[in-house]
C-alpha cells in the first residue's frame, strides 16, 4: 500500500524522503543545467550515504579530508586533481568527452603539472635545459583522420626529467619552463625536439591524496611518459601522453591513464644522415609518435 504524504509533511525532511526534499528545493534555479546537475548529484550523494550509513565521526573525518586536499593546492600543485586521478574519476570525465571514432589518437587524462605556459620553440630545439636523462629525440606528424597532413598544427610538450620530476616541483633546482616546449609542425605536418627519456615517478604523495593511497595499500606511482596536447585548425584537439615501452607501471598506473594504443618503444637509430637532421650525435635514441585528429564535424544545415 502506497504511503500518503500531506502537503506540508512533503516539504519536511525525513530519511525516506531527504534526497526528494532537498532537489524541490531547486526548483527555482534558473540555468537549467546546473539543475540538472544539482539534482543528480543530491540523489547519488543521498544514496551513498543511505548505503554507506556513515557514522557521525567518519562524516566529519570525510570533510576534514577534503579540507586538506584544499588545503594543500597551491600555485604549482593541484591536490584535488590527484583524488580525481587517483579516483579514476578524471580518465572517465576524459572518456565520456572524449567518444572518438575511427583511428583518431586516443586520450587521456591532463595531469597535475601543465600548470604553466609552454614557451614556442622552434622545430628541433632542446626542451631539456637542465641535461637530467639520457639524450633522445621525439618526433613524430600530425594527421587528420582521413591521412593527409596538417602543416601548421601546435604540439605541447611537456615531461618530467631522468629523475622523474617536473620544473614546477624543482623550482630550486631546474631552470624555469624546463621540459617544456610549444611546436609548430612543418609543411607535412611534421614536428620534432630533442629532449631525454623521462623516467616514472610516483605522483606527489606527502598529502592527503598519498595517505589515502597508503591506506587502501595502493602504490603512487606513474609510468615513464610524455605529455601531448597537439591540435590543428578545423580539428578537434587531443590530450594524450606517449608511454615508454618496458617502463614499470604500465600495468598499474596510480591514475589510470594508460592506453595500450599510446604505448611507444625507445628504438636506437643507426643513421647518420637522420642524425644530422635532428642534430645529435649518431646513433641516438628515437621516440615516435604520430597524431591522428578528428576533423570537426560540418554544422547541420
Amino acid at each position: 500500500m502506497t504511503e500518503t504524504v500531506s502537503p506540508s509533511a512533503a516539504a519536511h525532511f525525513s530519511e525516506a524522503r531527504s534526497a526528494q526534499v532537498v532537489i524541490d528545493s531547486l526548483a527555482n534555479t534558473t540555468d537549467p543545467r546546473l539543475k540538472v546537475v544539482l539534482s543528480s548529484l543530491v540523489n547519488h550523494l543521498h544514496a551513498f550515504v543511505k548505503d554507506v550509513e556513515p557514522t557521525q565521526q567518519e562524516w566529519q573525518h570525510a570533510i576534514d579530508f577534503l579540507t586538506q586536499v584544499g588545503h594543500k593546492c597551491d600555485d604549482t600543485r593541484q591536490e584535488f586533481v590527484l583524488l580525481s586521478d587517483v579516483l579514476g574519476v578524471s580518465m572517465l570525465v576524459d572518456a565520456v568527452n572524449n567518444r572518438r571514432r575511427g583511428t583518431v589518437t586516443d586520450s587521456t587524462v591532463l595531469g597535475p603539472f601543465h600548470m604553466v605556459d609552454s614557451p614556442p620553440r622552434p622545430l628541433g630545439a632542446d626542451i631539456s635545459l637542465d641535461g637530467n636523462g639520457e639524450r633522445c629525440v621525439f618526433a613524430g606528424q600530425v594527421r587528420s583522420a582521413d591521412g593527409h597532413a596538417l602543416p601548421g598544427a601546435v604540439v605541447d610538450v611537456w615531461q618530467a626529467n631522468g629523475a622523474g620530476f617536473y620544473d614546477v616541483q624543482q623550482p630550486e633546482l631546474q631552470p624555469e619552463r624546463n621540459l617544456r616546449g610549444l611546436f609548430t609542425s612543418d609543411d607535412q605536418g611534421r614536428f620534432w625536439l630533442r629532449t631525454v627519456i623521462p623516467r616514472y615517478y610516483p605522483i606527489p604523495d606527502d598529502g592527503p591524496v598519498g595517505r589515502l593511497l597508503r591506506a587502501t595499500n595502493r602504490h603512487p606511482y606513474r609510468p615513464a611518459h610524455i605529455h601531448v596536447i597537439a591540435g590543428a585548425d578545423g580539428h578537434h584537439p587531443v590530450t594524450t601522453h606517449v608511454f615508454l615501452a618496458g617502463s614499470p607501471y604500465l600495468d598499474s598506473d596510480a591514475v589510470f591513464g594508460v592506453k595500450e594504443s599510446l604505448v611507444r618503444p625507445v628504438r636506437m637509430i643507426d643513421d647518420a644522415l637522420r642524425a644530422e637532421h635532428y642534430s645529435v650525435v649518431n646513433p641516438f635514441p628515437l621516440i615516435e609518435f604520430d597524431v591522428i585528429l578528428e576533423p570537426v564535424s560540418a554544422a547541420p544545415t
